[in-house]
């Protein structure tokens, strides 16, 4: 019951101030990008190749990316990548003021941008076990206050504000990010050491990586949170394409109107993050999962039937509830399971497994829409959650979570079994 209510330490402080500024300036990015690769080109199949770029380090180098994080001290790799990020940027505006920026440029920057994002994300990931020392309840609070500074910063604020940096000069969206990142690196550098094991470095990358990735597929518990993302992807990427289509087509929503229906499908994010503890609390970790999917699949089917805005406005804000919790509970249980030195490994396979999928729920979703109308997509992405929900329930139900947390709790010091010891002998005397 103590856990609960345990503050959590300081360092964490840092480590949220810094992910919240670095996640402000991957907002100003995200929608400067794509706005300054449309000042150089029309070409709708350059402009997939910078907005494409960015994903593709995890496809490539995911699985090793997260061998070598398990080989490297984690809060140089967070702070060092941070510091070559803003070098980066730094560039890339001296590019923009200088007028040589081109198409070959940005995807490479955004390339560059994604390895360092894999770097970083991966070493935060297997970071923060170790700094909240694997608490399952600290863990959960500390990543839904990530979860909900990340919604905040990259979805709310950064958007809108790279777009208004962006009408100042080419140069100013880029130099905020750079920005974003000296300060992220600042904090990061002043986070406490913690120890780690180190794996054997005798052993090649190459089966390091194969034993992380074999680790996550031989457990049940551990496939089943890394197949939700991945189905997930496929079903929402599916959902994506279509949006603005189904938006336009069958709401009459115009593009001032989508963005109003991006922005409730946020706020409902927001909502699930901050709540997810409580449902683990209140459900059992493995039972809100199962819910947190369930609610995610009636709601794009509410989607798909949606008769006006408003009421497709709210189906997207219960659908960003329930991603928003699940994206909480998923890796706080991961993080609370995991041995350390394969933390990094398994969160880089888990979500290389989710960027891979998301190809395919492009294709999927353009596809149905061609063939069988724009709602169909939405149908096909509902029924689709439903069913791995179905699938994965018991891979992660309530039991199955308890006996995986019992076994990675750590064994009581040896004073402390004498402590339990004495309290036992004076509650039998009391009685």
């Amino acid at each position: 019951m103590n856990r609960g209510i345990q503050k959590l330490p300081g360092g964490f402080g840092r480590l949220w101030t810094a992910q919240t500024a670095s996640s402000l300036g991957d907002g100003v990015t995200h929608a400067a990008l794509p706005l300054l690769a449309l000042t150089l080109t029309r070409d709708p199949m350059a402009l997939a190749v910078v907005t494409a770029a960015g994903t593709v380090p995890w496809l490539l180098f995911g699985v090793l990316g997260g061998a070598l994080v398990d080989r490297w001290d984690r809060r140089r790799t967070m702070w060092v990548v941070d510091m070559a990020r803003a070098v980066l940027l730094g560039l890339a505006a001296a590019a923009a003021v200088l007028d040589v920026l081109s198409i070959p440029l940005l995807a490479a920057v955004a390339f560059l941008l994604g390895l360092g994002g894999l770097f970083f994300d991966t070493a935060a990931t297997a970071y923060l076990p170790d700094l909240l020392h694997r608490d399952p309840a600290l863990l959960e609070r500390a990543n839904s206050r990530l979860r909900g500074a990340q919604t905040a910063m990259s979805g709310f604020a950064g958007p809108p504000l790279g777009s208004a940096l962006l009408a100042l000069g080419r140069a100013f969206p880029l130099v905020a990010d750079a920005v974003s990142f000296l300060v992220s690196a600042v904090l990061v550098r002043s986070l406490p050491a913690v120890p780690r094991p180190a794996p054997d470095a005798r052993e090649s990358l190459l089966r390091q990586a194969r034993a992380g990735a074999s680790y996550v597929f031989r457990d049940r518990l551990l496939l089943g949170l890394a197949l939700r993302p991945a189905v997930g992807n496929i079903a929402f990427l599916a959902v994506e394409t279509v949006l603005a289509l189904f938006a336009h087509e069958r709401l009459g929503i115009d593009t001032y109107g989508f963005g109003l229906l991006l922005t409730a499908e946020a706020t409902g994010g927001l909502l699930g993050a901050g709540i997810a503890s409580f449902l683990g609390r209140r459900l059992g970790t493995g039972t809100a999962l199962t819910c947190t999917a369930a609610v995610e699949g009636i709601a794009i089917l509410g989607l798909a039937s949606a008769p006006n805005p408003y009421v497709a406005g709210l189906a997207l804000a219960v659908c960003g509830a329930g991603m928003g919790a699940t994206m909480v509970l998923g890796p706080s249980l991961r993080q609370a399971i995991v041995p350390a030195h394969l933390m990094g490994r398994v969160a880089s396979t888990s979500r290389m497994l989710a960027m891979c999928a998301a190809p395919f729920g492009a294709f999927l979703g353009g596809w149905l829409a061609d063939a069988h109308g724009v709602r169909t997509p939405l149908y096909a992405a509902g029924a689709l959650l439903l069913t791995m929900t179905a699938v994965t329930a018991s891979m992660t139900g309530n039991r199955r979570v308890e006996a995986a947390l019992r076994a990675a709790a750590p064994d009581p010091v040896p004073g402390d079994r004498d402590q339990d010891d004495r309290e036992r002998e004076a509650a039998s005397g009391r009685s």
